[in-house]
């Protein structure tokens, strides 16, 4: 009795240690949006700060050739030590800078303001040995920082799309072994109570902007291009981050207009005009058998465009953890194949196999989706795990017709456990009733009393909890 009492309490302090910091950061999903409306965000972003570095005043040359990294470097290095100042990137100059890292803490209120038009060397042969080849611009370590501006950052991506190691899809197309890392053009990572808004953002080598290991992210406004076929170019990629809103912003490229891998909690999106693109993403998580949780993430208000997925929940067998409480509410699809999936049994070669263990799905509405879909697939796609079924999924004003061509009316399903509250065009009549008994939990649970009664190894669990988390639980 003492071994379960410790490990009670290793439940409930974790929960704790969740729910207090969860209310140290500035927006929250679940908080009224007038505490932090994008209109405050805009008008504190476009305020005229007292301090402003002008990068030109560093030596910036700004003629889209010279290396202007040291003018940035400089100026930041300045702007960092001052509270509520302005790093300028002034309008009508190009700056070339090389992979540079931004990095605090600095002074709160600090804002990155490009007016100009901002850019990396152009292709793999340009790109210094030294520097890193996985990212370009890194905002590292800070709090209460914004990146905003009326101007363009353009990552001169073509080269890089067209490395022989890249997934090209003309007739055709084939592809090649050899060096295939390419720049991510923005990443946040270990930050807090970001901004980014106004900008124009195109032609990265790969995504475009990254969230990693972020809490309390507003996204406002924003302009995300490349062409349909660049390959792997998500427009905005989230993983390990928490209290996320995207909000009014266009966004069309090669992958996924915005993706979300493991880790993400209270992911608000709203207001997106997404396409052409892979869709709205959540995953792929579960990769060689890792854990992953992802809650509370809504997506409303949403048009998506000419795209191979509408909204998209994916993970690879043999992964675990779960993905509970999703809602896609209000949403338009104009050609659009795949309109709604839930696919686990992702997989990007054909050597995966069927496994044992799968990441939970459950708690899953889709409201009010209507439009036209790309005759080629159903329009509806469940494919769960046999062994870890999806419950409890919601479909309600469901309404999708053929762009061009014959109705396909029959949706696929496979072990998917849900309710239609209203009738649905096409009908989705392959739900299952009830709720799946999950042996899986089952098996979860029988395994962790096993190493406690007999020890071993360390062993750890990722179970989810209360409807909205995970619990880490390490035992040896």
């Amino acid at each position: 009795m003492k071994i379960f009492h410790g490990l009670s309490t290793i439940f409930l302090t974790l929960l704790v240690s969740t729910m207090n910091v969860e209310g140290r950061y500035l927006f929250h999903k679940n908080q009224n949006k007038g505490s932090l409306s994008s209109t405050d965000v805009g008008n504190d972003m476009n305020s005229v700060s007292s301090c402003v570095f002008d990068v030109k005043n560093y030596g910036a040359i700004g003629n889209g050739s010279a290396d202007d990294t040291p003018a940035f470097v400089a100026a930041w290095k300045a702007a960092c030590a001052v509270e509520s100042a302005t790093l300028l990137v002034p309008f009508g100059f190009t700056f070339m800078i090389t992979s540079t890292l931004f990095s605090g803490p600095c002074k709160p209120g600090l804002v990155f303001q490009v007016d100009g038009i901002l850019t990396p060397a152009v292709g793999p042969d340009n790109w210094p040995k030294k520097d890193s080849r996985r990212q370009w611009l890194v905002f590292f370590e800070l709090d209460n920082m914004s990146l905003t501006g009326t101007g363009t950052i353009d990552g001169n991506g073509q080269q890089w799309w067209d490395l022989p190691c890249k997934p090209h899809q003309g007739s055709g197309g084939k592809t090649f072994p050899g060096p295939c890392d390419s720049p991510t053009l923005i990443r946040f990572f270990m930050s807090s109570n970001l901004r980014l808004s106004g900008l124009r953002i195109q032609n990265s080598p790969m995504f475009h902007v990254k969230f990693d290991g972020c809490e309390g992210v507003m996204i406002d406004k924003v302009f995300i291009s490349s062409p349909k076929l660049s390959p792997n170019t998500d427009g905005i990629h989230i993983q390990n981050t928490k209290s996320v809103g995207i909000y009014n912003s266009t966004i069309g490229n090669g992958d996924d207009c915005i993706s979300i891998g493991p880790g993400c909690v209270n992911v608000d999106i709203d207001g997106v005009i997404c396409g052409p693109s892979h869709g709205i993403s959540i995953g792929s998580l579960g990769v060689r058998n890792s854990q992953a949780c992802v809650s509370n993430i809504t997506v409303r208000n949403v048009v998506i465009r000419d795209s191979d997925n509408g909204v998209r929940i994916k993970t690879w067998q043999g992964g675990a953890g779960s993905v509970t409480g999703i809602a896609f509410e209000n949403i338009q699809m104009e050609n659009v194949r795949n309109c709604a999936i839930i696919d686990q049994y992702y997989c990007t070669n054909k050597k995966c196999v069927n496994q044992t263990s799968a990441v939970y799905v459950r708690d899953i509405s889709f409201r009010n989706i209507k439009g036209t879909y790309d005759v080629r697939s159903p329009p509806i796609h469940f494919a769960c795990s046999d062994s870890v079924a999806c419950a409890n999924i919601t479909m309600s004003d469901v309404e999708l017709f053929p762009f061009a061509g014959e109705l396909i009316d029959d949706p696929f399903c496979w072990n998917a456990y849900g309710v239609q509250e209203t009738l649905t065009i096409p009908p989705i009549n392959c739900l299952l009733d009830g709720m799946p008994h999950l042996a899986s939990e089952e098996n979860v649970y029988r395994k962790l009393r096993e190493n406690i009664l007999f020890g071993g190894v360390y062993t750890v669990w990722l179970i989810p909890m209360f409807e909205t988390d995970c619990i880490l639980i390490v035992w040896g």
